[in-house]
């Protein structure tokens, strides 16, 4: 009996493995000879059937190819990548890399993408194609949010600010605040994929997401925003302003090292005063003051479809120190990234609502259907009513305060800026400063966000000087690009 099973099973075996002979030499002789054939005229097979990246171009009103697949000179990899717009937008492109003696994509979309971009093909997948799942013969393609002009006009004011004040580096990031999606994201300086390996990996790191900074004033926003939400302040509330906090052995001072005497809550955002955002943290209360920066999703990742988003830091907060709350209020001691930053001002020009940013839109997959990337609500930080009136703030900042430059005639545009002092890794602070302007319009129906962070620039100050003309340019190319008519 033992031995009549024994039998059985090693016929069924030999007559499977006889069965599986036929079929691949027979019945799949056409799909390896095409992977034998690809294999041929183009080197790896992983590399000719990637998918292609597209962004839009809204003079044309067409798709603008991104990245694509052309023939290598290179011995090894007869087919191989290439980035037809050189260094445009490459830290959100990153590139494709070898681990080992695979290609594959390495940073930004090629990186997060790389199963949708790869595919499964040839004899990596043998197991799909022999019956043991399906098999797609060509990676899918991307479009993109992003938009070849506003991109290109970006990473040009950017570089020629970076030039004028002399500074280490420096970014753009351009929002659509109702949907989330980004319209541009810059950096400087910044690389060619087509030729990655000429330079040093500190080169492909995309600042944006990739490192956190302290904001400064730009965050005296957000502790505006909670004060209002919590229902402890109003535009109008007044506070004596002495020019100074004590706390314990601290003295927190004005950047102006001025004391302003009575100011409203609104004063405060337009002199941007230390002491006025130390009040209303204050009014807020420590506890609530923490549950809106977590509401505003800081210290977390925004999982924007990009390689290697950090979430910042704001672990000093869990200390429950006072002085880490009072330097909190007006942002410092604290890190986030740009994208949290311009996010958080895209949730107050959204009415409240805190969007999912991300990067592409819409995947083509090689069936030639497609999976729409819808826009997300991650979070409600703050009411409409109160995203209102940080707006009507956010106004008079640019109206009345230190930026008159970022006015646009005809045009309501809210905004803030930030000025700090750049930490050092191992603590304390540098003699280096990071300057950042945050801000939207237009106001009454925004259409964009708008962050521009300078990196250690030389010979100036404050931000209000060094980036509100870049601000105002940036914002007067959105308005005629997508023909907003004035309000006013």
């Amino acid at each position: 009996m033992r031995l009549n099973v024994i039998l059985a099973f090693f016929v069924l075996l030999f007559s499977f493995t006889a069965y599986k002979i036929f079929d691949l030499s027979v019945n799949q002789y056409n799909f390896f000879s095409e992977v034998a054939a690809n294999q041929k005229s183009y080197g790896t097979s992983d590399s000719i059937l990637r998918g292609e990246i597209f962004i839009k171009d809204g003079f044309s009103g067409q798709l603008a190819t991104l990245i694509t697949n052309s023939p290598s000179s290179v011995s090894f990899d007869l087919y191989s990548r290439f980035y037809p717009e050189g260094s445009l937008a490459s830290s959100v492109v990153g590139f494709l890399g070898f681990q080992e003696k695979a290609r594959i994509g390495q940073y930004g979309l090629e990186e997060y993408y790389e199963p949708w971009l790869s595919g499964q093909v040839g004899f990596k997948n043998f197991l799909n194609k022999v019956g043991f799942g399906n098999n797609a013969k060509h990676g899918s393609s991307l479009i993109s949010t992003i938009d070849k002009n506003i991109q290109f006009f970006s990473e040009t004011k950017l570089k020629d600010l970076v030039e004028k004040w002399q500074a280490s580096g420096g970014n753009v990031i351009i929002q659509d605040p109702k949907t989330g999606a980004i319209l541009a994201m810059a950096n400087y300086p910044n690389f060619n994929p087509n030729r990655y390996f000429d330079y040093s990996l500190e080169k492909f790191i995309n600042s944006n997401i990739q490192n956190s900074f302290e904001p400064g004033s730009s965050f005296k926003t957000i502790t505006m925003a909670a004060a209002l939400d919590a229902n402890v302040i109003i535009p109008e509330t007044r506070y004596l302003d002495s020019g100074e906090v004590k706390i314990q052995s601290a003295t927190i001072r004005n950047y102006d090292l001025k004391s302003h005497g009575y100011q409203t809550m609104t004063n405060v955002l337009e002199k941007s005063i230390n002491t006025g955002a130390i009040f209303a943290m204050r009014q807020t209360g420590k506890e609530k003051f923490l549950e809106y920066i977590e509401r505003f999703k800081f210290g977390k990742k925004t999982d924007i479809d990009l390689a290697g988003e950090v979430s910042g830091d704001i672990k000093n907060l869990y200390t429950k120190r006072e002085i880490n709350f009072v330097t909190a209020s007006f942002g410092q001691g604290i890190a986030i990234t740009p994208l949290q930053l311009i996010n958080a001002y895209s949730a107050v020009a959204n009415g409240g609502k805190l969007m999912r940013p991300y990067v592409v839109e819409k995947i083509i997959k090689p069936d030639g259907k497609n999976i729409a990337i819808r826009p997300e609500v991650i979070g409600e930080p703050i009411s409409p009513e109160t995203a209102k009136i940080v707006t009507l703030m956010l106004i008079s900042v640019i109206e009345n305060g230190s930026i008159k430059k970022a006015i646009v005639p005809g045009y309501k545009i809210a905004g803030k800026t930030g000025t700090a002092q750049e930490a050092k890794s191992e603590g304390g602070y540098s003699n280096f400063f990071i300057h950042n302007l945050v801000g939207f319009g237009p106001a009454e129906d925004p259409r964009f966000t708008i962050l521009v962070k300078l990196d250690r620039p030389k010979g100036v100050e404050t931000a209000a000087v060094s980036l509100a003309d870049t601000f105002g340019d940036i914002a007067r190319f959105l308005i005629n690009y997508y023909g907003i008519p004035p309000s006013q």
